[in-house]
């Protein structure tokens, strides 16, 4: 398995290690509930390293021509993004499913690409098929993730800067000499920042701020439950190549000026299927699930509409225990007509347990706008 600049550092603390997309990677430190908590309260640490982090610069040296061809593989409005912010974008193919999902950010030269680790080769040869465009991965950078209400305030003692960003922010600053990138962004529904900082100071730089009092390390269990909690999809679960952005619910991230009438409509793999589907609706849709009693529902239990019904019409796509609500949540797709309030049933163990259908998020976001 690959390891991160912050292994050692991992192993010192304590982590429970686990292979994740090839990477050893902490689940957890102190408890996965406890760090959910604390994410919640105060200031947790991730380790995101194993994210792909890339730029894309143009051989023009103009950037709207990188912006032009990026807009080519995704249906998200690149050309549109202001210097220094970052956006939602996903990677579609010619059936109009999903890629991979991803954050890029305008810096002035050149756009900064964050992808799904499990996703990266295949993203970077992706992005190799455009031309007009250099595409270099950067291998020798850490990715921080440090989220939670009180990230701003352990953060902006390292980096000044970083009290006066909101949300989508992203800079290139200074830490100690060291040349950063910070977004205002991440993976948990809470306020935070992802920090790239060379492998060779990951390590400083983490320990600086995990010996502040707000910040605890924190693994990827309870990343994921944030991320379900803040009803965010993840690639390979809510997610593939099988999922239309309008079925993931995700058509926020297709503006007006990428949709039939607009200026630049069209011209992204899958554009016929997805604009159709835009315009007149996808045959289910993403939604919020909460089981009746403290059961949990994993991921792949078949739902279906009745207590009865013989065949399933979906199956929960991410499943597990909510902290903050204080029970089991679950996602899945199913027939837009299927509202909430709506009880369907999934099968656990040979039997049919009661969902209530509910609008995403289960808990609201804390983003400072």
């Amino acid at each position: 398995m690959k390891t991160t600049a912050l292994h050692a550092l991992h192993k010192e603390l304590g982590g429970k290690l686990v292979d994740f997309a090839g990477w050893e990677l902490p689940v957890q430190y102190a408890g996965i509930i406890a760090e959910h908590n604390h994410t919640r309260e105060s200031a947790s640490l991730f380790d995101v390293s194993h994210m792909g982090q890339v730029l894309v610069r143009p051989k023009s040296g103009k950037l709207e021509d990188a912006a032009a061809a990026l807009e080519t593989l995704m249906p998200v409005s690149v050309a549109g993004l202001a210097e220094y912010r970052q956006r939602y974008g996903l990677f579609t193919n010619v059936d109009g499913g999903v890629l991979d999902d991803l954050m890029f950010a305008n810096h002035v030269t050149h756009f900064y690409v964050v992808v799904n680790a499990a996703r990266a080769a295949h993203d970077v040869n992706h992005l190799r098929t455009l031309d007009g465009v250099t595409v270099e991965p950067q291998r020798d950078r850490a990715l921080l993730a440090l989220q939670g209400p009180k990230a701003e305030t352990a953060l902006s003692r390292l980096i000044p800067d970083a009290a006066s960003m909101v949300f989508m922010d992203s800079v290139i600053t200074q830490w100690d000499g060291t040349e950063v990138w910070v977004s205002r962004s991440g993976y948990t529904g809470e306020d935070g920042y992802e920090i790239s900082v060379p492998n060779e100071r990951a390590e400083e730089f983490a320990r600086a701020l995990l010996a502040m009092d707000e910040v605890a390390p924190a693994g990827l269990g309870a990343r994921d439950s944030l991320r379900l909690e803040a009803g965010m999809p993840l690639y390979g679960h809510d997610l593939d190549t099988g999922v239309t952005p309008v079925e993931a619910g995700l058509s926020f991230a297709i503006p007006k000026v990428r949709r039939t009438g607009g200026s630049r409509a069209g011209g992204f793999p899958g554009a016929d299927d997805i604009l159709q589907e835009l315009a007149t609706g996808a045959s289910r849709i993403r939604v919020g699930l909460k089981p009746a009693g403290r059961a949990p529902v994993r991921e792949g239990a078949p739902i279906y509409l009745t207590e009865t019904q013989s065949e399933p019409v979906a199956k929960v796509t991410s499943g597990g225990f909510g902290p903050t609500v204080g029970g089991p949540i679950a996602m899945g797709m199913l027939p837009p007509d299927v509202e909430p309030g709506t009880t369907v049933f999934a099968e656990v163990r040979g039997k049919r347990l009661p969902l209530s259908v509910v609008e995403l998020p289960f808990v609201p976001h804390n983003y400072k706008r």
